[in-house]
């Protein structure tokens, strides 16, 4: 499909360009992404969920769609797609389908063709926004009125949409390319799916852990009662505060065993303590993100992506600063000042993006054994 196509976004901004994909509308808040490869993690990954993604690099579909880097089940989460050209004739020898018609099968509006980097500037000046995608609907004045009736993400719960409906287990560890390295004795740890990815299990696996995966809504003493040596609490969409069963599951949980938490799951903890998240202006999105773990002083390159910060402030007395963006001077981690339990906002599973950050999985099991 290669028919026109706009992007009108709700302050009234609009792009035109070229359709891909599937045909139709998408409504979703814009953010854009510095990652210069990785397009099929990112668009599995269920933190996107709501998300209409722009990718800042130029190219996309080169590389195709394989089975194996995906990084949750059921398709792309991302609402839409924007891109600044599409290559509809992938070359790699791991591809087995092309972007776009793997988009069109998934029924993912996307648009190609447009300036990303005047798009991306727009956000970075203006602030993430909500915006709509269509082939079918070519009027701005319609669209503008479609996507400013909107009530916006934060409005929805968005975990609900994307965590397993039934408890797993899993057993796969990570591709030849990861840093992580087995322990000697096997430790159980259970994940709650916020939209986990896949990398984030692979990486457990792989850090010698016997892994299970919950659904979101699952209750903390149902978890307490198969006696864990640990819990990770997830990545995933939307505004943490929408999240009400799993701040009161984690209020649960703390002081009751180690907990790992890692990006929606950091912000998840916050508010479990009774701090407070805020909201970025335009989120941290891409596999080039600098942070500081301050407690070895050694700087890391991340993969993030997350609209939402913690406030350390707010839980000043229960938890300390640990990692700081570099970028911007937002908080990254904390560290629990009595209990076994710490958290990052960035990925260390990355999936795209360095590796930087997977010694995090190992940090966790080290804090477990010493307890």
């Amino acid at each position: 499909m290669s028919s026109r196509a706009l992007l009108v976004l709700s302050d009234g901004v609009v792009f035109e360009g070229k359709g891909f994909g599937h045909e139709g509308e998408a409504v979703g808040e814009v953010v854009f992404n510095t990652s210069l490869t990785g397009y099929q993690e990112i668009l599995t990954d269920p933190s996107y969920k709501g998300q209409i993604v722009t990718m800042t690099y130029t190219q996309m579909g080169n590389c195709g769609i394989n089975v194996e880097d995906i990084e949750s089940l059921n398709g792309p989460k991302a609402e839409g797609f924007v891109v600044k050209e599409y290559l509809d004739f992938p070359s790699n020898w791991r591809s087995s389908n092309s972007l776009g018609r793997y988009l069109g099968d998934h029924k993912i509006v996307c648009i190609e063709g447009i300036d990303t980097r005047a798009l991306t500037r727009h956000l970075r000046d203006n602030g993430s926004q909500m915006g709509i995608i269509s082939t079918v609907d070519l009027n701005p004045e319609s669209l503008l009125e479609k996507v400013r009736r909107h009530p916006g993400i934060s409005a929805f719960d968005l975990v609900k949409d994307v965590t397993t409906k039934e408890k797993y287990a899993w057993k796969e560890g990570c591709w030849k390319w990861c840093v992580a390295e087995k322990g000697e004795v096997v430790l159980k740890v259970v994940v709650y799916d916020f939209g986990v990815k896949f990398n984030i299990l692979r990486n457990l696996v792989e850090a010698g852990f016997d892994v299970s995966v919950v659904p979101a809504k699952t209750a903390a003493e149902a978890v307490l009662e198969t006696d864990p040596d640990g819990i990770i609490l997830s990545n995933g969409p939307g505004d943490p505060r929408t999240v009400t069963y799993a701040i009161e599951n984690t209020r649960k949980l703390i002081g009751k065993k180690p907990v790992f938490g890692i990006c929606l799951g950091h912000q998840i903890l916050g508010l479990a303590m009774g701090g407070r998240t805020y909201k970025l202006k335009f989120g941290h999105h891409g596999g080039n993100h600098p942070v500081k773990d301050l407690s070895t002083g050694r700087v890391e390159i991340t993969s993030q992506n997350h609209n939402y910060c913690v406030d350390i402030e707010s839980v000043r007395g229960q938890a300390t600063l640990t990692h700081k963006n570099l970028y911007d001077g937002t908080e990254e981690g904390m560290r629990h000042v009595e209990y076994p339990i710490f958290s990052v906002q960035h990925h260390p599973e990355a999936g795209p993006g360095p590796n930087d950050s997977a010694h995090l999985f190992k940090r966790f099991r080290g804090l477990i054994t010493e307890v």
